[in-house]
């Protein structure tokens, strides 16, 4: 039995202790070189190029500022959007007085000697619109009121409630 020793070769390849691999060597600058050129190659291939990495480090720094400016165009918009910022308005309760009128028991709360309209409706038990009035509440010194509203109804009303106060 022969035994393949350090610094020997085999019948069909080089053993990895027999190889050259100090930084001069002729061997290992050519891997160097033909490992290079192969990635090269392959970034060409693949559109790893310089300036499609500058075309996509563009393409997102414009994205990341179409972004920023849409949402500073949102916080702006919704904070100067606030026409009806001094209005609140609080269900207390309803009254249903017969098939066809309900009484709704409302607070609404408004900037004093500010003018405001409010829809009131009345639901029945498949929570369809039943009745709906639209009341007006003149200019007051009081900031908070209490307003009762008897709305005419269609059929039974099982609930009474404000949909909706505004500053016209």
């Amino acid at each position: 039995m022969s035994g393949v020793g350090r610094g020997q070769r085999t019948a069909s390849r080089e053993l990895p202790w027999d190889q050259d691999n100090h930084s001069g060597s002729p061997e290992l600058s050519e891997q160097q070189h033909t490992a290079t050129a192969r990635t090269a190659t392959l970034d060409e291939r693949y559109g790893r190029t310089p300036a499609r990495a500058h075309r996509s480090r563009l393409i997102a720094i414009l994205a990341a500022v179409a972004v920023a400016v849409v949402f500073g165009a949102w916080v702006i918009w919704a904070g100067l959007d606030q026409s009806d910022r001094g209005l609140d308005q609080d269900d207390v309760g309803y009254e249903v007085l017969s098939e066809h009128s309900t009484v709704v028991h409302s607070q609404v709360s408004v900037d004093p000697g500010v003018e405001a309209k409010c829809a009131v409706q009345v639901l029945d038990k498949s929570y369809s619109i039943v009745g709906w009035k639209e009341i007006t509440l003149p200019a007051s010194e009081q900031r908070t009121r209490s307003i009762t509203t008897r709305v005419t109804t269609t059929t039974r009303g099982v609930t009474g409630l404000i949909h909706d106060c505004w500053i016209p």
